[in-house]
């Protein structure tokens, strides 16, 4: 799978650009704040419909204006007919995402269709930040294999936001509440939240060891990392839990038990990445997570993913930029876009893996073949 070219307008500080792409390395070469990361990102927009940094969609629209369109035309096989994607906001409206000018009935349908992976300097705030990054990460990557997984998902998340309203207004009025809606939303809840956990704990026994390969090929360290999932719902009832949780749950206002409570701990050597990990073994914690997550991606969608590699030049040690080229040099990925402050050194890392490298100057929000 390749995305042959990419069209933006208004999109984040790019006023309009058309770009057509190598299918194998493409590379983005700027200085910082030019816009490099912001075409990443649009390619991010076309996989799954969201930005990769920030949360707000409105926020992707260029100061000044009411709009943005992303387009982008993907080709699965030399033998088969190109797909346009484009996904679209305009304010005061729902988004728009449009398969060969034909929209989704449900934006979910378009996940999982043209994987994607992105490895960024930020990638060690699963490790330092809260158990909400580590959640929507695996959540992310779930989503892409398990179609019926992102609908339990959805559906859970609006019943969850459904109850936690409930709960608030009952403490706000002070007084009685429709605690057979309650039950009712409980009901919904639990099946939802079981079923989440579930292929939580089977995607995790099918992951953790390609993890644990590609961390122990970048690291080449003795000590044994291992991925946990904490939740209290394996081998309980979670509707029972709920009725017993209700009445903490109404003081605190908010639905305290739960998938969406639970959390993914980095060990090495049975202690926590976040708290005994160097900064080197914690990069090297994260860049394998990502390498397990593009081979987990490729072997069920039955084609590569496509790779952003975002500014790894200037964030990475030599030691673990060369175990990524020599994963390039043998052809592990497919169509990869990267970005780099300093062209010379690009091509000097480059040089030798492939004659097919396109690259692109971009300067304030332009960006032009070099």
């Amino acid at each position: 799978m390749t995305l042959d070219s990419l069209h933006l307008l208004f999109f984040k500080n790019y006023e309009e650009a058309n770009l057509s792409f190598s299918p194998h390395i493409n590379c983005f070469v700027g200085d910082n704040g030019s816009g490099k990361t912001n075409l990443l990102d649009a390619i991010h927009y076309l996989s799954l419909t969201k930005s990769a940094f920030t949360v707000a969609d409105a926020q992707s629209i260029k100061q000044g204006e009411e709009l943005f369109v992303v387009k982008g035309r993907f080709q699965a096989s030399a033998e088969a007919k190109p797909e346009t994607i484009q996904c679209s906001l305009r304010l005061g409206q729902k988004k728009a995402v449009t398969h060969d000018k034909q929209a989704y009935e449900r934006v979910s349908d378009h996940i999982g269709r043209y994987p994607v992976v992105l490895i960024s300097p930020y990638d060690t705030d699963l490790i330092r930040q809260g158990s909400e990054e580590r959640r929507k990460y695996f959540d992310s990557l779930i989503s892409q294999l398990d179609h019926e997984y992102l609908e339990a998902l959805i559906r859970y998340t609006h019943a969850l936001k459904q109850r936690n309203s409930l709960l608030k207004l009952a403490a706000d009025r002070q007084a009685g509440y429709d605690r057979d809606y309650l039950l009712v939303l409980d009901e919904q809840l639990a099946p939802l939240g079981e079923q989440l956990v579930r292929r939580r704990q089977e995607f995790l026994t099918e992951f953790e060891p390609v993890f644990q390969r590609h961390y122990e090929q970048l690291a080449d360290s003795r000590e044994q990392v291992t991925l946990t999932y904490k939740s209290e719902l394996p081998g309980a009832d979670f509707l029972k839990l709920l009725r017993l949780q209700e009445r903490r749950d109404l003081t605190l206002q908010r639905t305290t038990l739960g998938p969406h409570k639970d959390d993914f701990t980095f060990l090495m050597d049975e202690l926590p990445v976040k708290s005994y990990g160097s900064q080197g073994q914690q990069k090297s914690f994260a860049i394998a997570l990502k390498l397990a997550q593009f081979e987990v991606l490729a072997l069920h969608k039955q084609h590569k993913p496509l790779l952003l590699l975002d500014d790894i030049f200037d964030r990475l040690d030599e030691k673990r930029i060369t175990r990524l080229m020599q994963l390039v040099a043998n052809h592990t990925f497919g169509q990869i876009f990267l970005t780099d402050t300093h062209l010379e050194r690009t091509d000097r890392v480059l040089a030798s893996l492939s004659d097919d490298i396109r690259r692109f100057r971009v300067e304030s929000g332009r960006v032009q073949p070099l």
